[in-house]
Formats: structure tokens, C-alpha cells, sequence
């Protein structure tokens, strides 16, 4: 199964929005040398259609999940408990570090298998409660 993704470059720590159509195993590889050097951010969506798209932002162990069903319309998936609701969290976004309350913080496991769900499926619903922006 192939998918189309853009992420962080691990040589300058800088997101490349250069998409790239590769098997699941070559985006895995990427995610793998992100989470060595500690954070990265990821979008990823099918090869046949522009939407939804599905990101991955993450700084250490939290993670963000995002979903753009079409060009208007973004979505922020509800954390797992990893966090106080109360509490602020930082992960990048593209370039920049953006906060999140604890309501939408995953740990990076978790995000990490709902991506990989998402590749498989093509499907966001299943992944869990999605709050829109």
C-alpha cells in the first residue's frame, strides 16, 4: 500500500512540504528517525485524493492528531488521558511549537498506531472522537 506525505526533515529539523508517494514502510522510517531526535510533524493522506488528510505533530512522548476532511474544515482529535485536560503542550506544527490542552494530547504510541490505522483504512472516524476548529 502506498501513501503521499510530507514531513519534517530530520537533517535540518525543518518541515519539507515537498509530498512524497511512497510505500508505508519509507513514512514509518521517517516517523522512526523523528522520534529519535524527539519531534517532528507529518501530514499524510491517500495517493488517489487530495482529502482528508491526517497529521501527526509530537514533541517527545505527546503527540497532536489533526484532520482536514477538505480545504475548510480542521479537526483536532480528543486526547487519551495523557495529560491533565488542564494542562499545556507544546508540539510543532510545521515550523513553529503550538500549545494544546490536555484534551487533545495522545501519547506518541498511540498517535503513532493511528496513523498507521489511518494508512490502511483511508478512514479518520474509527481513529476516535474528533472535535472540529
Amino acid at each position: 500500500m502506498s501513501v503521499v506525505w510530507a514531513a519534517t526533515s530530520p537533517e535540518s529539523g525543518l518541515f519539507r512540504a515537498v509530498e512524497t508517494r511512497s510505500a508505508v514502510k519509507d513514512l514509518a522510517d521517517r516517523f522512526n528517525d523523528l522520534r529519535t531526535r524527539g519531534q517532528g510533524y507529518i501530514e499524510v493522506r491517500s495517493p488517489d485524493r487530495e482529502f482528508p488528510v491526517l497529521t501527526l505533530a509530537f514533541l517527545d512522548d505527546h503527540a497532536v492528531l489533526h484532520l482536514m476532511n477538505h480545504s475548510e474544515r480542521i479537526f483536532l482529535l480528543a486526547g487519551d488521558g495523557t495529560v491533565p485536560s488542564s494542562a499545556e503542550v507544546e508540539v510543532p506544527i510545521m515550523d513553529d511549537l503550538a500549545a494544546f490542552t490536555g484534551d487533545f494530547v495522545l501519547h506518541i504510541d498511540r498517535a503513532w498506531d493511528l496513523v498507521h490505522d489511518f494508512t490502511q483504512t483511508q478512514a479518520a472516524g474509527p481513529l476516535g472522537e474528533w472535535c472540529e476548529l
